[in-house]
């Protein structure tokens, strides 16, 4: 916890948005990853186009932008911006598929959460898409990679995803 204290309570301990106003407009860049977890037979269908739903990663990538312009609408005290880009990027792997979102803005507040969120909605919709073929998928490491701008000044994470290239966790394995 910041020297600040809980910044999104007021004096009497109720939520409160946190008040930006004195603040001047910077650029800010956000970056936030996760995975998909799902059997082999399943990212090879996604990387052929072969799901009968469509195309998996255009209709996610839609989705993550979507969500990242309507994150104030599902964070209950996360401010409205101005959200100048987003992109939303994907990487198969032989058992998975990354997310990556990218979220830009010149604002007085971060873009953080516009990022998770855009990465978190591509992710689910990456398992709506393809639940037909494949449910024990597993959504998860949802992780801010690279923050930037703002008072605090520039975040990157250095560690990799918190868990092996095995799988999700420990002794889970997908076939």
């Amino acid at each position: 916890m910041s020297d600040r204290g809980l910044t999104h309570l007021d004096p009497l301990g109720r939520a409160r948005m946190v008040d930006v106003t004195p603040k001047d407009p910077t650029h800010r860049r956000a970056t936030a990853r996760c995975r998909v977890w799902m059997a082999n037979d399943t990212t090879n269908k996604i990387a052929a186009n072969a799901i009968s739903k469509g195309d998996v990663l255009a209709v996610a990538r839609v989705a993550g932008i979507q969500a990242a312009k309507r994150t104030p609408d599902l964070i209950p005290l996360c401010h409205q911006l101005t959200v100048g880009a987003v992109y939303v990027n994907f990487t198969i792997g032989d058992d998975n598929v990354e997310v990556e979102a990218q979220v830009d803005t010149v604002d007085r507040t971060g873009v953080e959460m516009e990022a998770l969120t855009a990465c978190a909605v591509a992710a689910l919709t990456i398992y709506d898409m393809c639940k037909s073929v494949d449910r024990s998928m597993v959504v998860g490491e949802l992780t801010l990679w690279e923050k930037m701008g703002g008072r605090s000044g520039t975040y990157r994470r250095t560690a990799p995803f918190p868990v092996s290239s095995d799988g999700p966790r420990d002794g889970f394995h997908l076939d």
